[in-house]
């Protein structure tokens, strides 16, 4: 089947999208899509702090992805390990000195309680008090057991971003929904 690129260029154009990404997403693969990554922002030749916060956030949505998705399967490597390979999206766009990344993925009915409430409480805090909640996270252990992460990627997120989080959770089949984060960068 012949896709209509010209289409799809016109709907990439008009939203201002400068890197595009569907696929496979496993932590050694980070490296080639955060290569690319550096390139654009080099290439937009953006101050050093906005470009560092895109980054940080890139890197930890793919984690987000990699810890949360259901969407999961086992790849052999060439040196005989066997690691979880993660599918999911990233989009890269900018507007007006403006940087906005999203990233998607589906996970499991059950953790979806857990990412809205992180997301809704970071949402609360102003740039001083995610500061000081990332210091406390950082001393204190752990305590979710639906976490499956330190809890430090979304404060992150949340200290770099220059709005806050916006996201949605779509209900798909099979106790499963796909989550989606938008993040803003200027």
């Amino acid at each position: 089947m012949i896709l209509d690129m010209l289409s799809y260029y016109k709907m990439i154009k008009k939203n201002n999208i400068n890197i595009i990404y569907s696929g496979p997403i496993w932590s050694d693969g980070i490296e080639g899509i955060g290569g690319t990554l550096r390139k654009r922002l080099e290439f937009d030749d953006m101050p050093l702090s906005a470009s560092q916060s895109v980054f940080s956030v890139f890197v930890e949505q793919m984690n987000n992805i990699l810890m949360y998705s259901a969407d999961k399967e086992p790849f052999p490597s060439s040196d005989d390990r066997i690691f979880d390979v993660s599918k999911g999206v990233f989009i890269l766009g900018s507007r007006d000195r403006t940087y906005f990344i999203q990233s998607g993925n589906v996970m499991r009915d059950e953790s979806v309680e857990m990412m809205k409430n992180r997301i809704e409480h970071l949402n609360t805090l102003d740039k001083s008090e995610l500061r000081k909640y990332y210091k406390e996270q950082i001393k204190s252990e752990n305590a979710n057991p639906e976490s499956k992460g330190a809890g430090l990627g979304l404060i992150e997120i949340a200290r770099r971003a220059s709005s806050k989080i916006d996201y949605t959770f779509t209900p798909l089949e099979d106790g499963l929904t796909f989550f989606s984060m938008y993040v803003t960068i200027g």
